[in-house]
């Protein structure tokens, strides 16, 4: 581990005034939104609309680093070149997915334990090898009448911690992405209850494990109401529990937090940010952003496979990277 390198890097992700793209959609999931939108489902569709995002003009001003599914860190672009080339030199570090997704949990009904441990090491020196700068794992915790149990949060945790220590093996800067899922009708302090119970448990793993958390990214959830809860809390009461909760859980050393938006609408997600970085402005971290949706969602509905609609689109994405930017910096 070089700890100068992993400070370095990290340091740059969480540069001013930008924050993380992700862009790191499994072949599945991709293809479920391209059916939305009668996109067809192909490989040189998936890196057609990846390339009409990374080449987006004046990206590099509010991202400093994307997530990149294993396809297109591997994928050639049209004009050739790589596309974890072409964002180096576009000065947008490039990081690559690592897990292999949230599978069922054995013995606990309706919650799901993240894979991808088996061969990690060997894998990580390959993308290490060939550019990346760092990772992403996700694991998925969800609330409902007898869920999360103890077992579900302590096997993501340290499954989470296992994968930080690799890429710290190889100087890859880990973001730990524990995300308390939206869906539900779960209340505001039954989310902060697990968040905090799900991000002690995390430091508590990363300890144990000699995680080096200068060079670490945390990607939480916001402490948010459920999507179907009828009474869900405003702008201000997100923006000050999700802030306090990780006040009093979050080491001072941590490297950064970039949140996900997890299934928030646009305006929600930058609203919130927004809000937590013009209210709080003496935190020990940067809180920025690692959106996916939030910044692709509506260019993807205006490009719909479509080339003719790409300049459009981009626009959209544009102006999508820039509003999150400010809201990273509270405007």
């Amino acid at each position: 581990m070089n700890k100068e390198v992993l400070i370095s890097t990290a340091e740059k992700m969480m540069s001013k005034p930008k924050g993380i793209l992700a862009m790191d959609e499994s072949s599945p999931t991709c293809a479920k939104r391209f059916a939305a939108l009668d996109i067809p489902d192909s490989e040189d569709n998936r890196r057609r609309y990846r390339e009409l995002i990374v080449t987006t003009p004046n990206l590099s001003n509010y991202i400093s680093g994307a997530i990149l599914f294993d396809e297109t860190f591997h994928q050639k672009m049209s004009s050739g070149e790589y596309f974890r080339e072409y964002l180096k030199e576009n000065d947008i570090l490039p990081g690559i997915k690592v897990d292999t997704g949230a599978k069922d949990f054995s013995n606990h009904i309706d919650e799901k334990i993240t894979e991808g441990l088996d061969g990690l090491r060997d894998r990580l020196i390959n993308y290490m090898s060939l550019g990346a700068k760092f990772c992403k794992w996700r694991a998925v915790i969800t609330i409902s009448s007898n869920i999360p149990s103890e077992a579900c949060i302590l096997s993501n945790c340290n499954s989470l911690a296992r994968y930080a220590s690799l890429c710290q093996e190889n100087n890859l800067v880990p973001i730990v992405e524990p995300e308390v899922l939206i869906n539900g009708s779960h209340s505001i302090e039954d989310c902060d209850s697990i968040t905090r119970k799900t991000l002690k448990c995390l430091f508590e793993q990363l300890d144990l494990m000699n995680i080096f958390l200068p060079g670490t990214i945390l990607k939480p959830s916001m402490v948010i109401s459920g999507d179907k809860n009828s009474s869900r809390a405003d702008f201000h009461k997100v923006a000050t529990m999700t802030i306090d909760c990780l006040k009093s859980v979050c080491p001072k050393d941590l490297g950064g937090i970039a949140f996900l938006s997890g299934g928030q609408s646009d305006e929600e997600a930058t609203q919130h940010l927004s809000l937590m970085n013009k209210e709080y402005t003496d935190l020990p971290w940067r809180v920025t952003f690692s959106y996916a949706r939030a910044i692709q969602q509506s260019a993807l509905n205006t490009w719909r496979g479509d080339d003719a609609n790409t300049s459009r689109a981009q626009d959209i994405l544009s102006n999508r990277a820039k509003l999150c930017s400010e809201a990273s910096i509270g405007n």
